[in-house]
Protein backbone atom coordinates (compact mmCIF):
# COMPACT_ATOMS: atom_id res chain seq x y z
CA UNK A 1 0.00 0.00 0.00
CA UNK A 2 3.12 2.70 0.88
CA UNK A 3 5.82 2.20 -0.77
CA UNK A 4 9.14 3.34 0.78
CA UNK A 5 11.31 1.83 -1.54
CA UNK A 6 11.06 4.12 -3.65
CA UNK A 7 12.07 7.29 -2.60
CA UNK A 8 11.84 11.03 -4.21
CA UNK A 9 14.72 11.78 -5.45
CA UNK A 10 16.50 14.72 -3.37
CA UNK A 11 18.81 15.76 -6.79
CA UNK A 12 18.35 19.32 -6.83
CA UNK A 13 16.37 20.12 -4.10
CA UNK A 14 19.11 21.99 -2.35
CA UNK A 15 18.28 19.33 0.31
CA UNK A 16 20.99 20.00 3.66
CA UNK A 17 21.35 16.43 4.20
CA UNK A 18 22.75 15.75 1.00
CA UNK A 19 23.98 19.03 0.14
CA UNK A 20 27.30 18.25 2.72
CA UNK A 21 28.74 15.16 0.32
CA UNK A 22 27.77 17.01 -2.73
CA UNK A 23 29.90 16.12 -5.78
CA UNK A 24 31.38 13.09 -3.59
CA UNK A 25 30.79 8.91 -3.44
CA UNK A 26 30.03 9.09 0.21
CA UNK A 27 26.54 7.97 1.10
CA UNK A 28 24.84 10.53 3.43
CA UNK A 29 23.35 9.03 6.73
CA UNK A 30 23.91 11.81 9.24
CA UNK A 31 21.02 14.14 10.12
CA UNK A 32 17.24 13.22 11.08
CA UNK A 33 15.77 13.68 7.67
CA UNK A 34 14.33 10.43 6.21
CA UNK A 35 14.19 9.49 2.96
CA UNK A 36 11.09 8.74 2.42
CA UNK A 37 7.86 10.84 0.91
CA UNK A 38 5.46 12.51 3.03
CA UNK A 39 1.89 10.57 3.07
CA UNK A 40 -0.74 11.58 0.43
CA UNK A 41 -2.68 13.49 3.31
CA UNK A 42 0.28 15.69 4.54
CA UNK A 43 0.92 16.67 0.87
CA UNK A 44 -2.93 16.93 -0.11
CA UNK A 45 -3.37 19.29 2.72
CA UNK A 46 -0.25 21.79 2.17
CA UNK A 47 -1.43 22.06 -1.42
CA UNK A 48 -4.98 22.75 -0.75
CA UNK A 49 -3.86 25.65 1.82
CA UNK A 50 -1.17 27.10 -1.23
CA UNK A 51 -3.91 26.51 -3.50
CA UNK A 52 -6.17 29.70 -1.45
CA UNK A 53 -3.64 31.92 -3.24
CA UNK A 54 -3.88 33.84 0.35
CA UNK A 55 -0.87 33.26 2.28
CA UNK A 56 -0.98 36.28 5.18
CA UNK A 57 -0.74 36.05 8.81
CA UNK A 58 -2.81 33.42 11.06
CA UNK A 59 -2.46 33.22 14.42
CA UNK A 60 -1.45 29.75 15.31
CA UNK A 61 -3.11 29.81 18.91
CA UNK A 62 -6.61 30.48 16.73
CA UNK A 63 -6.57 27.83 14.41
CA UNK A 64 -7.96 25.15 16.70
CA UNK A 65 -8.38 22.33 13.86
CA UNK A 66 -4.75 21.70 14.66
CA UNK A 67 -4.89 21.69 18.59
CA UNK A 68 -7.98 19.15 18.03
CA UNK A 69 -5.79 17.43 16.02
CA UNK A 70 -2.70 17.06 18.56
CA UNK A 71 -5.49 16.54 21.38
CA UNK A 72 -6.69 13.14 19.10
CA UNK A 73 -3.28 11.84 18.68
CA UNK A 74 -2.09 11.97 22.08
CA UNK A 75 -5.27 10.36 23.17
CA UNK A 76 -5.03 7.69 20.77
CA UNK A 77 -1.41 7.27 20.40
CA UNK A 78 -0.11 8.10 23.95
CA UNK A 79 -3.04 7.75 26.19
CA UNK A 80 -2.93 11.28 27.35
CA UNK A 81 -5.85 14.02 27.69
CA UNK A 82 -4.80 17.52 27.48
CA UNK A 83 -6.63 20.86 27.56
CA UNK A 84 -6.57 22.90 24.61
CA UNK A 85 -4.80 25.61 26.64
CA UNK A 86 -1.55 23.78 26.93
CA UNK A 87 -0.81 23.74 23.88
CA UNK A 88 1.99 26.42 23.07
CA UNK A 89 3.02 26.42 19.22
CA UNK A 90 6.45 26.86 18.26
CA UNK A 91 8.67 26.48 15.24
CA UNK A 92 10.64 23.34 16.27
CA UNK A 93 11.43 21.78 19.52
CA UNK A 94 15.35 23.06 19.24
CA UNK A 95 13.92 26.91 19.31
CA UNK A 96 11.70 25.63 22.47
CA UNK A 97 14.62 24.26 24.39
CA UNK A 98 16.41 27.16 23.89
CA UNK A 99 13.25 29.37 25.31
CA UNK A 100 13.11 26.82 27.88
CA UNK A 101 16.70 27.87 29.16
CA UNK A 102 16.32 31.16 28.78
CA UNK A 103 12.51 31.35 30.73
CA UNK A 104 13.66 29.47 34.08
CA UNK A 105 17.36 30.25 34.30
CA UNK A 106 18.40 32.33 37.12
CA UNK A 107 21.77 34.56 37.31
CA UNK A 108 24.86 31.68 37.48
CA UNK A 109 22.30 28.84 36.99
CA UNK A 110 23.44 25.51 34.87
CA UNK A 111 21.61 22.91 32.88
CA UNK A 112 21.94 19.46 33.50
CA UNK A 113 21.56 17.51 29.80
CA UNK A 114 21.86 14.05 29.26
CA UNK A 115 24.93 12.70 27.12
CA UNK A 116 25.51 11.63 24.37
CA UNK A 117 22.94 13.83 22.81
CA UNK A 118 22.15 15.33 19.45
CA UNK A 119 24.77 18.76 19.05
CA UNK A 120 21.55 21.49 19.21
CA UNK A 121 20.34 20.33 22.60
CA UNK A 122 24.22 20.11 23.79
CA UNK A 123 24.76 23.22 22.73
CA UNK A 124 21.12 25.23 24.40
CA UNK A 125 22.81 26.68 28.11
CA UNK A 126 25.99 28.10 26.43
CA UNK A 127 23.61 29.90 23.92
CA UNK A 128 21.73 31.01 26.67
CA UNK A 129 24.74 32.30 29.02
CA UNK A 130 24.06 29.11 31.30
CA UNK A 131 26.84 26.31 32.70
CA UNK A 132 26.05 22.56 31.04
CA UNK A 133 26.44 19.47 33.78
CA UNK A 134 26.16 16.13 32.04
CA UNK A 135 24.87 13.21 32.93
CA UNK A 136 26.23 10.08 31.33
CA UNK A 137 24.33 7.24 29.28
CA UNK A 138 25.08 3.76 30.43
CA UNK A 139 24.83 0.33 29.60
CA UNK A 140 22.66 -1.99 31.44
CA UNK A 141 21.35 -5.06 30.84
CA UNK A 142 22.08 -4.41 27.14
CA UNK A 143 20.23 -1.40 26.94
CA UNK A 144 21.79 2.41 26.91
CA UNK A 145 19.85 4.21 30.24
CA UNK A 146 20.94 7.12 32.54
CA UNK A 147 23.47 7.29 35.02
CA UNK A 148 20.74 8.11 37.86
CA UNK A 149 23.41 7.59 40.54
CA UNK A 150 25.35 10.98 38.57
CA UNK A 151 22.05 12.33 37.80
CA UNK A 152 21.10 12.50 41.93
CA UNK A 153 24.80 14.40 42.08
CA UNK A 154 24.27 16.91 39.37
CA UNK A 155 20.91 17.65 40.78
CA UNK A 156 22.20 18.18 44.52
CA UNK A 157 24.17 21.61 43.07
CA UNK A 158 22.10 23.86 44.38
CA UNK A 159 23.28 25.91 41.29
CA UNK A 160 20.96 23.46 38.81
CA UNK A 161 17.57 24.74 38.33
CA UNK A 162 16.82 22.91 34.71
CA UNK A 163 17.28 19.74 33.56
CA UNK A 164 16.87 18.84 29.66
CA UNK A 165 16.25 15.29 28.67
CA UNK A 166 16.14 13.39 25.64
CA UNK A 167 13.49 10.60 25.02
CA UNK A 168 13.51 8.71 23.05
CA UNK A 169 17.45 9.11 23.97
CA UNK A 170 18.78 10.77 20.73
CA UNK A 171 21.38 9.24 19.73
CA UNK A 172 20.89 6.25 21.59
CA UNK A 173 17.21 4.98 20.81
CA UNK A 174 15.94 4.20 24.46
CA UNK A 175 12.66 5.08 25.98
CA UNK A 176 12.06 5.45 29.32
CA UNK A 177 9.76 3.81 31.04
CA UNK A 178 7.84 4.46 33.64
CA UNK A 179 10.56 3.59 37.00
CA UNK A 180 12.61 5.78 35.34
CA UNK A 181 10.30 8.84 34.57
CA UNK A 182 9.14 7.93 38.31
CA UNK A 183 12.94 8.05 39.34
CA UNK A 184 13.47 11.11 37.75
CA UNK A 185 10.57 13.18 39.08
CA UNK A 186 11.37 12.56 42.46
CA UNK A 187 14.90 14.00 41.71
CA UNK A 188 13.46 16.82 40.35
CA UNK A 189 10.96 17.31 43.34
CA UNK A 190 13.72 16.60 45.74
CA UNK A 191 16.00 19.64 44.17
CA UNK A 192 13.43 21.84 42.84
CA UNK A 193 14.30 21.16 39.34
CA UNK A 194 12.11 21.76 36.41
CA UNK A 195 11.93 19.41 33.53
CA UNK A 196 12.03 19.56 29.54
CA UNK A 197 11.55 16.61 27.73
CA UNK A 198 12.43 16.39 24.25
CA UNK A 199 9.77 13.87 22.44
CA UNK A 200 10.28 14.99 18.85
CA UNK A 201 10.84 10.77 18.11
CA UNK A 202 8.09 9.89 20.56
CA UNK A 203 5.77 8.29 17.31
CA UNK A 204 9.00 6.02 16.50
CA UNK A 205 8.84 3.36 19.05
CA UNK A 206 9.84 0.16 17.05
CA UNK A 207 9.14 -2.27 19.72
CA UNK A 208 5.12 -3.70 19.67
CA UNK A 209 5.62 -4.14 23.37
CA UNK A 210 6.85 -0.45 24.31
CA UNK A 211 4.50 2.89 25.08
CA UNK A 212 6.00 5.93 25.16
CA UNK A 213 5.06 7.92 28.68
CA UNK A 214 5.03 11.39 27.83
CA UNK A 215 6.81 13.56 30.93
CA UNK A 216 3.82 15.79 31.76
CA UNK A 217 1.32 12.62 31.77
CA UNK A 218 2.69 11.66 34.59
CA UNK A 219 1.18 13.56 37.93
CA UNK A 220 4.60 13.64 39.24
CA UNK A 221 6.02 15.57 36.55
CA UNK A 222 2.16 17.56 35.74
CA UNK A 223 3.63 20.76 37.19
CA UNK A 224 7.29 21.03 36.98
CA UNK A 225 7.42 20.09 33.15
CA UNK A 226 7.63 21.17 29.46
CA UNK A 227 6.66 18.56 26.96
CA UNK A 228 7.98 19.19 23.37
CA UNK A 229 6.82 16.87 20.41
CA UNK A 230 6.30 17.48 16.28
CA UNK A 231 4.86 15.28 13.82
CA UNK A 232 8.29 16.74 12.15
CA UNK A 233 10.25 13.61 12.69
CA UNK A 234 7.58 11.08 12.37
CA UNK A 235 5.86 12.42 9.30
CA UNK A 236 9.23 13.29 7.95
CA UNK A 237 7.85 16.93 7.53
CA UNK A 238 10.96 19.01 9.47
CA UNK A 239 11.30 21.61 6.67
CA UNK A 240 7.80 23.11 8.00
CA UNK A 241 9.35 24.37 11.43
CA UNK A 242 6.16 23.22 13.18
CA UNK A 243 6.42 22.40 16.96
CA UNK A 244 4.28 22.30 20.19
CA UNK A 245 4.66 22.22 23.78
CA UNK A 246 2.51 20.69 26.16
CA UNK A 247 2.81 22.52 29.73
CA UNK A 248 -0.11 22.03 32.01
CA UNK A 249 1.24 24.25 34.43
CA UNK A 250 -0.27 27.84 34.04
CA UNK A 251 2.90 29.45 35.67
CA UNK A 252 5.39 28.03 33.64
CA UNK A 253 3.32 28.19 31.05
CA UNK A 254 3.15 32.11 30.67
CA UNK A 255 7.16 32.39 32.06
CA UNK A 256 7.40 29.99 28.70
CA UNK A 257 5.29 32.29 26.31
CA UNK A 258 6.75 35.17 27.71
CA UNK A 259 10.50 34.27 27.23
CA UNK A 260 9.39 33.62 22.96
CA UNK A 261 8.00 37.12 22.76
CA UNK A 262 10.08 39.62 20.28
CA UNK A 263 12.30 36.30 19.59
CA UNK A 264 10.21 33.47 17.93
CA UNK A 265 8.08 33.97 15.05
CA UNK A 266 4.59 32.53 14.74
CA UNK A 267 4.29 28.88 13.48
CA UNK A 268 3.00 28.77 9.57
CA UNK A 269 -0.24 28.04 8.85
CA UNK A 270 1.11 25.31 6.29
CA UNK A 271 2.76 23.79 8.71
CA UNK A 272 -0.24 23.69 11.10
CA UNK A 273 -2.44 22.40 8.37
CA UNK A 274 0.20 19.86 7.83
CA UNK A 275 0.79 18.67 11.37
CA UNK A 276 -3.20 18.32 11.28
CA UNK A 277 -3.18 15.92 8.03
CA UNK A 278 -0.63 13.65 10.02
CA UNK A 279 -2.75 13.63 13.25
CA UNK A 280 -5.86 12.87 11.66
CA UNK A 281 -4.86 11.26 8.38
CA UNK A 282 -2.16 9.45 8.50
CA UNK A 283 -2.44 6.44 11.12
CA UNK A 284 -2.29 3.69 8.52
CA UNK A 285 0.98 5.64 6.74
CA UNK A 286 2.59 5.53 10.15
CA UNK A 287 1.97 2.35 10.91
CA UNK A 288 3.06 1.15 8.04
CA UNK A 289 6.28 3.20 8.32
CA UNK A 290 7.39 1.57 11.60
CA UNK A 291 6.88 -1.83 10.43
CA UNK A 292 9.37 -0.83 7.74
CA UNK A 293 11.96 0.58 9.77
CA UNK A 294 11.46 -1.96 12.08
CA UNK A 295 12.98 -4.52 9.00
CA UNK A 296 15.76 -1.59 8.59
CA UNK A 297 16.74 -1.56 12.04
CA UNK A 298 17.28 -5.13 12.27
CA UNK A 299 18.98 -5.52 9.58
CA UNK A 300 21.43 -2.46 10.52
CA UNK A 301 22.18 -4.31 13.74
CA UNK A 302 22.89 -7.72 12.21
CA UNK A 303 25.28 -6.15 9.78
CA UNK A 304 26.44 -3.98 12.17
CA UNK A 305 27.93 -6.52 14.54
CA UNK A 306 29.07 -8.63 12.19
CA UNK A 307 31.70 -5.81 11.09
CA UNK A 308 35.31 -6.26 12.71
CA UNK A 309 35.48 -3.18 15.48
CA UNK A 310 31.99 -2.38 15.31
CA UNK A 311 29.28 -3.20 17.17
CA UNK A 312 25.26 -1.64 18.19
CA UNK A 313 22.78 -1.83 20.32
CA UNK A 314 19.60 -2.78 19.15
CA UNK A 315 17.64 1.03 19.53
CA UNK A 316 13.81 0.35 21.07
CA UNK A 317 12.98 4.09 19.28
CA UNK A 318 13.86 6.63 16.51
CA UNK A 319 15.79 5.52 13.06
CA UNK A 320 19.00 6.35 14.50
CA UNK A 321 21.82 4.10 15.02
CA UNK A 322 24.26 4.85 17.60
CA UNK A 323 27.58 2.77 16.46
CA UNK A 324 30.42 1.82 18.88
CA UNK A 325 33.74 1.80 17.22
CA UNK A 326 36.26 1.60 19.60
CA UNK A 327 37.04 -2.04 18.49
CA UNK A 328 38.15 -0.10 15.35
CA UNK A 329 41.51 1.33 16.56
CA UNK A 330 41.35 4.52 14.50
CA UNK A 331 41.96 8.13 15.84
CA UNK A 332 39.33 9.42 13.67
CA UNK A 333 36.30 7.22 13.14
CA UNK A 334 34.15 9.72 11.47
CA UNK A 335 37.47 9.89 8.62
CA UNK A 336 37.48 5.54 8.36
CA UNK A 337 33.43 6.11 7.70
CA UNK A 338 33.61 8.49 4.95
CA UNK A 339 36.81 7.03 3.63
CA UNK A 340 34.42 3.84 3.05
CA UNK A 341 32.21 5.73 1.16
CA UNK A 342 29.75 6.64 4.24
CA UNK A 343 28.69 10.01 5.96
CA UNK A 344 27.19 9.32 9.45
CA UNK A 345 26.86 11.99 12.03
CA UNK A 346 30.12 12.46 13.86
CA UNK A 347 30.33 10.63 16.90
CA UNK A 348 32.16 14.63 18.33
CA UNK A 349 29.50 16.32 17.65
CA UNK A 350 27.58 13.97 20.73
CA UNK A 351 30.70 14.43 22.90
CA UNK A 352 31.16 10.49 21.98
CA UNK A 353 34.39 10.84 19.59
CA UNK A 354 34.70 6.93 19.42
CA UNK A 355 31.02 6.76 17.93
CA UNK A 356 29.03 7.55 15.04
CA UNK A 357 25.30 7.69 14.19
CA UNK A 358 23.68 6.47 11.06
CA UNK A 359 20.48 7.50 9.92
CA UNK A 360 18.36 4.15 8.98
CA UNK A 361 15.17 6.24 7.84
CA UNK A 362 16.08 5.04 4.08
CA UNK A 363 15.10 2.78 1.56
CA UNK A 364 16.11 -0.69 2.21
CA UNK A 365 18.88 -0.53 -1.24
CA UNK A 366 20.27 2.44 0.55
CA UNK A 367 21.04 1.34 3.68
CA UNK A 368 22.26 -2.29 2.08
CA UNK A 369 24.81 0.32 0.29
CA UNK A 370 25.97 1.79 3.85
CA UNK A 371 25.93 -1.57 5.10
CA UNK A 372 27.98 -3.08 2.41
CA UNK A 373 30.83 -0.05 2.02
CA UNK A 374 31.51 -0.03 6.13
CA UNK A 375 31.58 -3.58 5.64
CA UNK A 376 34.11 -4.00 2.99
Amino acid sequence: MFNFDNPPSRANTYSFKWKKYEGKDIIPAWVADMEFECASPILDAAQAEISTGALGYTLPDQYTPAKDAVKRWLADKHDWDVDADWIVWVPGVVPAFNVFCKAFSQPNSKVIVQAPNYPPLLAAPKLNGLARQEVGTILVDGRWTLDFSELETQAADPLCKQLILCNPMNPVGSVLNHAELERIAQICERHDLILCSDEVHCDLILEPDIKHIPAGRLASLKHRSVTLMAASKTFNIAGLGTAFAIIPNKQIRQRFINATMGMLPWVSKIGLVATEAAFTQCDNWHSALLEYLRGNRDLLVEQINAINGLSMVTPQATYLGWIDATGLGEKNVQQWAEQKGVGPSPGTDFNAPDFFRINYGCSRRMLESIVKRLGS
